[in-house]
């Protein structure tokens, strides 16, 4: 399968991490509404999406440690934002905290030097 693996700069790469980072938190928000109520057919669309959240992180070409290891931080941040805006969640100051520790670890990673 590595005719579907992309060789991209990292500005394209971090698009890719951010349609991932939806695909896996609206897979996730999805079975969260199925298990509340909605059914069965919006889990099985929660687990579909999530699916595809793989396929599409797993596009880059990068060696699995850092490409998981920079995506944590994209999905820290779309994880809070849905959390906030989609589920009216109130987020504490100590998760914006948290979540900015997790992006500087995640850019360390993201814009490092492969090795």
């Amino acid at each position: 399968m590595s005719s579907f693996v992309l060789s991209v700069g990292k500005a394209a790469a971090a698009a890719v991490y951010l349609g991932a980072a939806v695909l896996e938190v609206v897979g996730d928000a999805l079975i969260r509404k199925g298990m509340r109520g909605s059914g069965l057919a919006v889990i099985a669309t929660g687990a579909l999406v999530l699916a595809s959240y793989g396929v599409v992180v797993n596009l880059l070409d990068v060696d699995f440690s850092r490409l998981l290891g920079a995506y944590v931080g994209v999905f820290a941040l779309v994880s809070v934002l849905i959390g906030r805006y989609w589920f009216e969640d109130a987020v504490p100051a100590t998760t914006w905290v948290g979540l900015a520790v997790i992006l500087g670890g995640s850019l360390i990673i993201h814009l490092g030097r492969a090795g």
